[in-house]
């Protein structure tokens, strides 16, 4: 199965991404620390091409630790800094800080060498719907610039930001591609809360997070929903359904709230820290 979907602010956000590039001396791509892979856009790196690049592993509390810094470690193999953050964590807000410096010095140093007074480095920040772009922009700037939420699709243009004297920020609107070749990857995303909860089955999703769980974290399903088994779907529904009080007249366990519960309590750590990928897998 392919899952496509396509705005038409995202196909102009693209257009816009790849017309400022030119503006900026490196990039700022934020990915969900529990699906780092699955949460880069593909249709971008094509654009950023050669462009020097700073990914920060967003949300890094509700992601498996150990599982984060090996995704470090891929991505420094791979030659591009990267860093986990938690964004209201005034100490990992000062690491992209102090990373993103380390990415402009080279444009400031070249500026110096031609004898012309260097300018603030630029950045242009890029990611995902529902990323926690706009949280970590207000952090930067320690003020409200951006508007934040907890549905995809908050920010809609671009703007530049001024961090401190340090550097200058373009931000963009979260940007999806036009359709998941993989439907593992559209599964995982809708799991974390990218796509909107109408573009795919709830109770889907919900079947999908709990089959992983079974196979990646057994321990965290027993211990949250006490299961220990769930080769029958449906039966995992009801068990859970009757535990949480989602019935209807009749007794009947309403499906809906049961997907309900089960994708709340993974976006809000309540089932654990869990990491829906590794660089190996």
């Amino acid at each position: 199965m392919t899952i496509q979907w396509f705005p038409g602010h995202m196909a102009k956000a693209k257009r816009e991404v790849a017309e400022k590039l030119k503006l900026v001396d490196f990039v700022i791509e934020l990915v969900d620390a529990r699906a780092p892979r699955s949460s880069q856009n593909p249709m971008l790196q094509s654009i950023l091409q050669e462009k020097p690049k700073l990914i920060v592993l967003m949300k890094k509390d509700l992601a498996d630790s150990q599982v984060t810094n090996e995704w470090i470690e891929h991505f420094k193999n791979e030659g591009i800094p990267a860093v986990a953050i938690e964004a209201n964590q005034k100490q990992d807000v000062q690491k992209v800080v102090q990373k993103a410096k380390e990415l402009g010095k080279e444009k400031i140093e070249k500026l110096k060498a031609k004898g012309i007074r260097p300018r603030a480095s630029r950045a242009m920040i890029i990611g995902i719907p529902n990323v926690g772009k706009s949280t970590l922009i207000n952090r930067l700037a320690n003020k409200k610039m951006a508007k934040t939420g907890d549905k995809p699709g908050v920010t809609t243009k671009q703007q530049w930001i001024k961090v401190k004297k340090e550097f200058e920020l373009l931000d963009t609107p979260g940007i999806l591609w036009p359709k998941f070749e993989e439907e593992e990857v559209g599964y995982r995303l809708a799991s974390i809360g990218t796509i909107k909860d109408q573009i795919l089955p709830k109770e889907d999703v919900a079947a999908y997070v709990l089959d992983f769980l079974n196979h990646t974290y057994p321990d965290l399903l027993e211990e949250r929903f006490g299961l220990q088994n769930v080769d029958d779907i449906m039966e995992v529904f009801a068990s859970i359904g009757k535990k949480r009080g989602c019935l209807e007249s009749g007794g009947q366990v309403n499906f809906d709230k049961v997907a309900d519960i089960i994708l709340q309590d993974l976006r809000t750590g309540k089932l654990g820290s869990i990491s829906l990928e590794r660089p190996d897998s």
